[in-house]
């Protein structure tokens, strides 16, 4: 066993009574080669997805009302809280998949609708301060946000980080009642501990490590907080969030925990409540065991992920690496079904996301939207048009898309002033110095070679860093919980 093995079986522990530590032999043993190979690891997760999609139709297809029909979320392969049927309390202790076509009514989701609670960093709302006792909120732009606007046949609230500072009780009260009417509730979170826990460990340590970018060096770390500090202001945040979920959950309540904000949340749930039903879901690529390793907080977070019921990934790939790290790094039991540890299974499965593409249909037939059509397609008449939407980040490859353009233009000379790049990028973490750089970095780009193929009638590049169009046309489609 490794030392981080060692280390990972004293470590935290959602689990309850003395149950005997599993054996640490695993066909999950790595990342490549022999028994935990890739092909059987992820031949084996394939598998057991197939079978929920199995299990899943059937329930729909012969018995409508049990099923929990999420638009756009319960559809097969998909994360919903139908697929924690089993995964929660006593009911993990089964053989796997034992009962899960009835899971559906042992929710006690016949004739009834299930309370689902998202909990998220940030709202589907931005919210900015008109006076002391006045808010107005904006629909945000973001993947999570389009994702999650499909889920409207259920009663859904959001919970998360207004992204403002409010430190006055009378303003937090007065955005707590506007947000309600949004079906949103507010984690408020000081300067200082954004400061440590956003900007510093998720934005710093996480999200580049999650990313095969490698955590940042030593130097850069002490300039901005020691790693312990930020980790420190981590878990308090996430103890936070874990705050407001007790205010507002209500048994039988389905928890539904997004992203790598929140890694440190699902055993701040159980350890306040064993029964509680808690998901998580990682919205980006979860890297191989041989670059989480490098984490020096590895075993704490997987520790407390696994005190989740279900754990989703967007691919077999990431499903494969987690399930890999906690064979490797913790020393636990992998299954078919998931990860194993002192009798207790965590269901770890790929749910590949989506978007409601209805609604985006609907938005084509609004008249905003066909005037901006038919707007663009006049002043790109005759020209061939290559549209990028990415957010403003260092992993969207912005920059090299610029640049692959130029060198398109450089070789096609045939082409000068017959196609136009219209490149919109949303502003994200503007506050964060890295992403200041990129925003001036990918201007001067633009300048530079539209100042080169440009003329005085048309530039080949149109950069656009605002996306209220789109925003907009989303707004008048949204569903009833989020409108």
């Amino acid at each position: 066993m490794s030392s981080d093995a060692a280390r990972g079986q004293r470590g935290i522990n959602c689990t309850r009574g003395d149950a005997a530590a599993m054996p640490t032999s695993s066909p999950f043993v790595g990342d490549s080669g022999g028994a935990g190979s890739p092909i059987r690891v992820e031949r084996m997760v394939r598998e057991r997805s197939r079978r929920y999609d199995i299990f899943a139709s059937d329930a729909m297809d012969t018995d409508a009302e049990a099923a929990f029909a999420l638009d756009g979320v319960q559809s097969p392969g998909r994360a919903s809280p139908a697929n924690m049927e089993d995964a929660g309390g006593a009911a993990a202790a089964r053989p796997p998949l034992a009962g899960s076509r009835s899971g559906f009514r042992r929710l006690g989701l016949r004739g009834m609708k299930q309370r689902l609670l998202v909990v998220a960093n940030r709202l589907p709302v931005s919210a900015n301060r008109r006076g002391e006792d006045h808010w107005s909120l904006e629909i945000s732009a973001g993947g999570l946000v389009s994702a999650l606007l499909g889920v409207k046949d259920v009663d859904a609230k959001w919970i998360g980080w207004a992204g403002v500072n409010v430190p006055d009780e009378v303003g937090q009260r007065a955005l707590t009642k506007a947000l309600a009417e949004k079906r949103c509730i507010p984690v408020f979170l000081d300067e200082e501990i954004v400061h440590q826990y956003y900007n510093g460990y998720c934005n710093n340590i996480l999200w580049p490590l999650f990313h095969y970018l490698g955590l940042p060096q030593e130097d850069r770390l002490a300039t901005t907080r020691n790693f312990e500090s930020q980790f420190d202001a981590y878990k308090r945040a996430n103890q936070m969030f874990a705050d407001v979920v007790y205010e507002h959950y209500q048994d039988g309540d389905v928890i539904w925990c997004h992203d790598y904000h929140l890694m440190f949340l699902p055993k701040c749930l159980k350890d306040h409540d064993i029964n509680m039903k808690v998901g998580w879901f990682l919205h980006t690529p979860f890297p191989s065991s041989e670059i989480y390793r490098t984490l020096p907080s590895r075993l704490e977070l997987l520790r407390s992920v696994l005190c989740a019921d279900l754990v989703g990934f967007h691919t077999y790939d990431y499903a494969r690496h987690f399930v890999s790290a906690c064979t490797r790094i913790l020393g636990l039991e992998g299954t078919p079904e998931g990860v194993e540890d002192q009798g207790r299974l965590t269901r770890v499965a790929a749910f590949p996301i989506g978007i409601d593409s209805d609604r985006f249909k609907r938005a084509l037939e609004l008249p905003a939207v066909k005037r901006h059509v038919s707007e663009l397609t006049e002043r790109f008449a005759g020209r061939k048009v290559m549209l990028g939407v990415d957010r403003l980040d260092m992993i969207k490859g912005i920059p090299q898309k610029i640049l692959a353009f130029e060198k398109f233009l450089e070789e096609n000379p045939d082409w000068n002033n017959k196609v136009v790049l219209l490149q919109i990028a949303v502003p994200t973490r503007t506050d964060v110095p890295e992403y200041q750089k990129l925003t001036s970095q990918v201007h001067e780009i633009v300048g530079r070679i539209n100042g080169r193929f440009g003329t005085l009638t048309a530039v080949p590049i149109h950069h656009l860093v605002v996306f209220t169009f789109p925003i907009a046309a989303s707004v008048s489609v949204l569903g009833p919980n989020f409108s």
